[in-house]
């Protein structure tokens, strides 16, 4: 490897001076890189001469960009992952990652690059979470990358993220700020007359969302085979993705068994023998379509044609509906051709009756709940760690008469 100085004059007669870097790389192929300053190019061909000997250098002229590493990643995951988490891994590359980066070279990827790509995504309006899962998608490019050879460095991993990490999750718990109920979280009464107001073929399936805590795509999923009428439990062994296509639950965790109350035990029951049933290719005497005897496969909670109902018909015919019958509602601030003002449904995610279901385990008897610990929350919730239950609904455990203990514990201390 060597180091010489480069002179030469160009069209307009002015002399130019540049440092050029001669070495061999790792595959036996003669490289020229060339510098204007020297001490970049001594700072090269320190760091080339390394790798080159360790097997580990990629000449700039044989990596690729980020772009054509993006693509075969993206090729690569859809091999591993669900398609979902392939659609939002693609939204990454096409959305954020593409548009900054695509067509830098991967061996041009540093530690300050990385830096000025993530200042640049909060500058162009993405939220901290948006910038954070675009970072780790980044860092997983990358990593795709260095097994195919493709480059040495994961400058994603390289940074140290742990302050920033921290800085962003306090700021954004600081805007998204703690649960409330009445805000995110019905309350018992609203909980209560919507119950009283639910009808036909979404009672069932709300009231087993109300009191399973079920995530949307596991009571899609759900089949009369999962259904234990007799020992009143419910088992989780499938969900339904938003494309509707059958997987196993989000996590470990999530395969699991929950007690159903008698109010959601009654209604499967009832709900058993109206349940649409895929119809047969066969026709009766009049032409009319036969339907199939329900068999413990099929799913609970089906369309019309027996197949996965989507949720947003489950929300728009549904949820949103039974509130607004309920009175659980809000004025939108418009008002419709008569004048009068519109309202909306109070609650526009369905996850806040998953909310619902965590709070009922936390509350104490006493106040209508199940007083369970948090390690039974979480198993019912079947979240994968005991820290993200805890995260998310540790403000809503009751707490001990923290001031009467301090003053016991005073006069038993001072005498």
């Amino acid at each position: 490897m060597s180091i010489r100085r480069r002179t030469w004059t160009n069209a307009k007669g002015a002399e130019k001076t540049a440092w050029v870097v001669d070495y061999v790389d790792t595959k036996g192929a003669r490289r020229l890189k060339t510098f204007a300053k020297k001490k970049d190019a001594d700072t090269f061909a320190a760091t080339a001469k390394v790798e080159v000997r360790e097997g580990t250098h990629v000449a700039d002229s044989a990596s690729s960009t980020v772009k054509e590493a993006g693509d075969l990643w993206i090729k690569a995951a859809g091999r591993r992952v669900e398609r979902g988490t392939l659609v939002q891994y693609r939204q990454h590359l096409d959305l954020h990652i593409t548009p900054f980066l695509g067509g830098t070279l991967l061996s041009r990827l540093t530690v300050p690059v990385i830096r000025e790509f993530e200042d640049r995504l909060a500058d162009e309006g993405r939220s901290p979470s948006m910038v954070r899962k675009v970072m780790v998608s980044l860092g997983s490019l990358l990593a795709d990358a260095q097994e195919r050879g493709l480059v040495i460095r994961n400058a994603v991993r390289e940074k140290s993220r742990t302050k920033q990490k921290g800085r962003d999750r306090r700021q954004e718990k600081r805007q998204k700020g703690k649960l409330k109920v009445g805000e995110d979280i019905p309350t018992r009464d609203e909980i209560k007359v919507i119950v009283a107001n639910l009808w036909g073929r979404w009672r069932p399936l709300l009231l087993t969302a109300i009191f399973t805590g079920f995530r949307a795509s596991e009571f899609r999923g759900l089949r009369w085979k999962d259904v234990d009428l007799e020992k009143r439990e419910i088992h989780v062994h499938q969900r339904a993705d938003r494309f509707n296509d059958i997987g196993k639950p989000k996590s470990e965790a999530g395969e699991r068994t929950v007690p159903a109350p008698p109010i959601v035990i009654s209604a499967l029951k009832e709900w058993r023998l109206a349940c649409p049933r895929p119809r047969t290719s066969e026709n009766d005497g009049d032409g009319n379509p036969l339907i199939e005897e329900m068999r413990p496969e099929q799913l609970v909670f089906p369309n019309g044609q027996g197949k996965v109902e989507s949720l947003s018909n489950i929300m728009q015919r549904g949820f949103l509906p039974a509130q607004v019958k309920a009175g659980v509602s809000r004025l939108t601030g418009e008002k419709d051709k008569n004048g009068k003002p519109i309202v909306a449904a109070k609650y526009t995610g369905f996850h806040s009756l998953r909310h619902f279901y965590a709070s009922w385990c936390i509350n104490r008897r006493e106040d209508g709940g199940l007083g369970l610990p948090p390690k039974s929350v979480q198993e019912r919730l079947g979240h994968s760690t005991i820290a993200l239950t805890m995260d998310t609904y540790s403000h809503l455990f009751p707490r001990t008469d923290e001031a009467s203990e301090l003053a016991s514990a005073e006069a038993t201390l001072l005498g």
